[in-house]
């Protein structure tokens, strides 16, 4: 048996909710406590997982046995519950974005570097089967180089979101990461165009990604479809790949073959949480740094600019 972690969980909505569950099946983990606002809420999470409720991130920090917590709450919450979690010696995931801005993003990146906490960002599709065998064959380079990629995450929002961020920080951020692990760092430059159909914030995006060496990137993500996708597909030298996050299966295609992978389905949450689990009990860097959640942001900040410019925005 490994060393016990002891987590916490900020925010009990739809999101925060899953991350409880996860910890509370984990092995060698124990969640001590959930927070929320919302004693009901709270309350409610508590009881179905046989623990503490509290109601005040305080009160929840403030427990000498709390390793690490998870941060579920609004985006424009994270960074104040960020550095005071930080400063009281908290290993820290955030959800996605990091922060509000880049140099917020900066600052606490900062902060758990000075006090010797780790610091993850929530990009759940790096945890996918699809984005690591993608990131696999083109390391391999069995189907040559990558010419494009391209992302659809379109759907209805979530009536039970807090938004205080649009599409693109919500929702298009996870394709923006996965694009840039694949590629294997930032675009040169970013295009895009996108607005607000329906919203208070923009509800549609497409975004063009230019990586350099031949390799470009598009993002298609929206609040609107009422059917609900999400998929990647890879345009190679010598084949296409073709895969959907959800069902996690993946299709690929080449002059001679026709293949259809085999992996067993995986809940990308349980995996990204039992990583950073692992990196905390083993003192070892997070898959997921702080650093890739302040150049996601930018990348990000880039495609909104582009949005309101018209213009190519040089990254």
């Amino acid at each position: 048996m490994g060393k016990i972690i002891r987590a916490g969980v900020i925010g009990t909505g739809a999101w925060g909710r899953n991350h409880a569950r996860v910890y509370s099946e984990l092995p060698d983990v124990e969640l001590i406590g959930v927070c929320d606002m919302r004693k009901e809420a709270a309350d409610a999470i508590a009881q179905k997982h046989g623990t503490r409720a509290f109601y005040d991130v305080d009160d929840l920090l403030a427990q000498d046995d709390l390793d690490m917590i998870s941060i579920c709450t609004p985006t424009t919450t994270h960074f104040e519950i960020g550095i005071k979690a930080v400063e009281k010696g908290k290993h820290v995931l955030v959800e996605k974005p990091v922060t509000t801005t880049v140099q917020e993003a900066i600052e606490l990146t900062s902060a758990a570097r000075k006090a010797g906490v780790k610091l993850t960002v929530g990009f759940i599709e790096r945890f996918n089967p699809v984005i690591q065998t993608i990131k696999d064959l083109k390391e391999e380079g069995e189907l040559g180089a990558f010419v494009s990629m391209s992302t659809r995450r379109i759907g209805p929002f979530w009536p039970e979101r807090v938004w205080d961020i649009g599409v693109v920080k919500d929702s298009a951020i996870h394709d923006v990461d996965a694009l840039r692990h694949i590629a294997g760092g930032s675009p040169n430059t970013v295009f895009a165009v996108g607005g607000n159909l329906k919203h208070k914030y923009e509800d549609y995006v497409y975004a063009v990604l230019d990586f350099g060496n031949n390799v470009k990137g598009t993002v298609e993500a929206n609040f609107l479809t009422p059917h609900k996708l999400r998929k990647i597909s890879v345009t190679a030298e010598k084949g296409v790949i073709d895969g959907d996050y959800m069902t996690q299966e993946l299709v690929i295609e080449t002059e001679r073959w026709l293949k259809h992978s085999k992996n067993k389905w995986q809940e990308p949450l349980r995996a990204e949480l039992s990583a950073f689990v692992e990196a905390i009990r083993e003192d070892k860097p997070p898959i997921v740094s702080g650093e890739d959640g302040i150049e996601v942001l930018k990348i990000c900040e880039a495609i909104l600019e582009s949005i309101r410019t018209g213009e190519v925005v040089p990254f």
